[in-house]
């Protein structure tokens, strides 16, 4: 195949010959037939046989040979086998040794000093059920399956994403084409995934440290090394550390564990998010043309940069902004909830816990490099920026209602503030008291209410209509 001999000035593809005349993908192939800026035009990559700037047609037998040699099959969306190796040598750039036995030991001990010390602060029993010591690459590993669970529906949305925005017709004749180009972008995000992981183990504490659950229910695990590092500076014993992050980790799992519905609520989240991935068909050219002008493929450093820079990031839709703030506002309530029960736990035990309470919160509301790099590519911020309102929050709740109160908020999702309610965090439930006694019956129908959002029949439903003791939610 080459271009028309008879016209030798022609500088650009003849339409019929390129499929993605018009589309994102024009740009990246329109140098198949010659064209000028094109992947194989002045400036672009250069094919088999072919040197940077040389016109004609590569042998496209050659080139898809290529391609598909750097492309190892595998199954769904992104190639996870790729990702989890790149994150493992990521990881492995620094310094990360093999969690010695007495480290395994001093985890396990400081988690169950701390499971004791929250049974004071509140009414979810105890939800650790193993504990465990990780390296980094422990971490990768141990954590792969929820990341994907996390990150395919967005990678599944986002190749489907490229290839809806062809026309039908263009769909059509590239047809071949779409399949090769939605394993390059699985292979592309792979890389992108990998490397942000990597990061993120360099920097995670314990396995619910992003305050999502990472690992099966009932798995407690700290990452001695990156503890070690976190506890540098801060003036702490690193006893005192690893104690407060036990704290931390026991909490968490106490939440997610008896909370069942509030996993899948986070996920539910992530999936929206993937759901409302929405393509600007020019946008996506113009960025694909600004990004990929001048690239050498033979220049590793430069290869790395453009995927580095998020060339597949698209401009979050309506549904989405909603599905980050829903996940933004549970994190936070997370967070939140696990800062207030440790803070008492500590108020007494722990004379450094303010300190480091301070410290943490300073680090969770900023973020890593490691967190923003996988902002950046993932296009999710899996932290709480307003941990401190919620923390507020839940302990003005607990002042005035009690710890019952305070920990029965989470039994449904309809209970849980809203952002507005984070914007005044202590006037949630500002009318509610907790009532001199409340009985299960009370209890039982006092939810009831609220979540029928019945307002005026309690004294009904527990049998005493005079009394006036209708429970917190009208006091």
């Amino acid at each position: 195949m080459s271009n028309d001999p008879g016209n030798p000035s022609s500088d650009g593809p003849d339409e019929g010959q390129n499929p993605f005349k018009g589309t994102p993908f024009e740009h990246l192939f329109g140098g198949l037939a010659g064209g000028a800026g094109g992947l194989g035009g002045p400036g672009g990559f250069p094919f088999p046989g072919m040197t940077p700037g040389q016109g004609g047609m590569p042998d496209l037998n050659q080139l898809f040979g290529q391609i598909q040699a750097m492309l190892q099959p595998y199954d769904g969306p992104l190639n996870w086998d790729v990702a989890i190796d790149v994150a493992r040598k990521s990881a492995a750039q620094a310094s990360d040794p093999s969690i010695s036995q007495r480290q395994k030991d001093a985890v396990a001990d400081a988690l169950q000093l701390a499971d004791h010390w929250l049974d004071e602060t509140t009414s979810f029993p105890s939800g650790v059920q193993t504990t465990a010591a990780w390296s980094r690459a422990e971490w990768i590993v141990a954590t792969a399956d929820v990341w994907k669970v996390l990150i395919e529906p967005i990678a599944a949305s986002s190749v489907q994403a490229m290839g809806s925005a062809l026309p039908e017709e263009a769909r059509a004749q590239a047809g071949p084409i779409l399949g090769m180009m939605g394993k390059a972008i699985g292979a592309m995000l792979a890389q992108q995934v990998g490397s942000a992981l990597g990061a993120l183990a360099g920097e995670v504490l314990s396995v619910s440290d992003i305050g999502v659950p990472l690992a099966p229910a009932g798995r407690a695990a700290l990452l001695p090394t990156n503890v070690a590092t976190f506890a540098e500076g801060l003036d702490v014993s690193a006893d005192d550390v690893q104690l407060y992050l036990a704290l931390r980790e026991a909490a968490h799992q106490r939440l997610f564990t008896h909370v069942p519905w509030l996993r899948e609520h986070v996920i539910g989240a992530v999936r929206d998010y993937a759901g409302g991935i929405e393509i600007d068909a020019e946008q996506i050219q113009s960025r694909l043309e600004e990004q990929l002008r001048g690239v050498d493929p033979s220049n590793p450093e430069a290869m790395q940069q453009l995927l580095e820079g998020g060339l597949f990031d698209v401009p979050k839709s309506p549904r989405q902004e909603a599905a980050l703030t829903r996940l933004e506002v549970v994190l936070a309530l997370v967070e939140g909830w696990v800062d207030e029960v440790v803070a008492q736990a500590t108020t007494e035990r722990m004379p450094s816990a303010a300190k480091l309470q301070e410290a943490f919160r300073r680090r969770r509301a900023a973020g890593g490099p490691a967190e923003d790099t996988f902002a950046a590519l993932v296009g999710l911020e899996m932290r709480p920026r307003r941990l401190r309102d919620a923390s507020t929050l839940w302990g003005s709740l607990r002042t005035r209602q009690g710890i019952e109160a305070r920990d029965g908020v989470w039994m449904h999702p309809d209970l849980l503030p809203t952002a507005a309610d984070l914007d005044d965090p202590l006037g949630f439930r500002e009318d509610a008291s907790a009532p001199a006694e409340l009985s299960e019956t009370d209890f039982d129908a006092e939810l009831r209410k609220l979540l029928d959002g019945d307002s005026g029949s309690a004294g009904d439903e527990t049998g005493d209509p005079g009394s006036g003791e209708t429970g917190p939610s009208e006091k």
